[in-house]
């Protein structure tokens, strides 16, 4: 199993203002996380501007898509985006490409754009990732076929897999993305996103909902259920909301570039 060091990265989409926008950019570099992560629907901020704000207002945090839908831009447009924030970040810039979550259909009719067939979105997806250059690249990844894509070409896997996934559900797909990735396999990055993490389960979540889409505990009992998922199925890129981002923050200070 891949043994890379631990990073973290914080996911968030919503901001009142530029000043509270930018001081959680500065609060998350301060923290220790890696990068600053942001969705893309019509419900968020749009990413690649979020993502350069971001940027300019830190110095080491690294910024990201988490993950940018390529169905609903043609590849020219996300590599020239693409390219201007490797440039004005200093290299600081990770694009991360999905094919579409379940509801961005309903954003691409919205932006007057044509969402296309599964096997055609995966398709504009590889040809997203051929024509952007000189960028880490995360792939989000469930069924056989994205499976295969990643193996092939992306830097980091993030496993779109339901919150409610056991750990063995969880090592099942990753066997796949084995045999799919061969000798590759152990160049990638494995990501795996938290929906809640701390001491007390949020009011939202039933307190008998398990699964690997929550880590909840002591700073303690956080930081060795990471490292047992590291050992078992070499996760080491843990995402996490950004509304954790204090209670989060001594497994950060833990276990970052362990």
């Amino acid at each position: 199993m891949t043994t890379h060091p631990f990073r973290f990265g914080a996911v968030a989409g919503h901001a009142t203002d530029a000043a509270a926008w930018t001081g959680l950019a500065r609060r998350a570099e301060s923290l220790g996380y890696s990068t600053l992560l942001v969705p893309d629907t019509l419900r968020t901020l749009s990413p690649f501007i979020a993502a350069a704000v971001a940027a300019t207002a830190t110095t080491t945090l690294r910024v990201g898509t988490f993950v940018l839908s390529a169905a609903n831009r043609t590849p020219e447009t996300v590599a020239r985006e693409t390219s201007t924030l490797h440039t004005l970040t200093g290299g600081r810039f990770e694009l991360g490409l999905g094919a579409g979550r379940p509801d961005a259909e309903q954003d691409a009719a919205a932006l007057g754009v044509r969402y296309g067939t599964p096997g055609e979105r995966i398709e504009r997806l590889s040809e997203t990732i051929g024509a952007v250059k000189d960028v880490r690249v995360l792939v989000a990844a469930s069924g056989t076929r994205l499976l295969r894509l990643a193996a092939q070409k992306a830097d980091t896997v993030a496993l779109g897999v339901p919150r409610h996934y056991t750990e063995d559900q969880v090592a099942a797909k990753l066997d796949e993305l084995y045999e799919l990735a061969g000798d590759r396999f152990h160049d990638l990055e494995l990501n795996m996103n938290l929906a809640a993490a701390g001491a007390e389960p949020p009011s939202w979540l039933s307190v008998t909902a398990g699964g690997t889409g929550f880590l909840l505990g002591t700073a303690d009992e956080m930081v060795d259920a990471l490292r047992r998922r590291r050992d078992r199925l070499g996760v080491s890129y843990v995402s996490v909301n950004a509304q954790y981002l204090d209670e989060f923050a001594p497994v950060v200070e833990r276990l970052t570039g362990t």
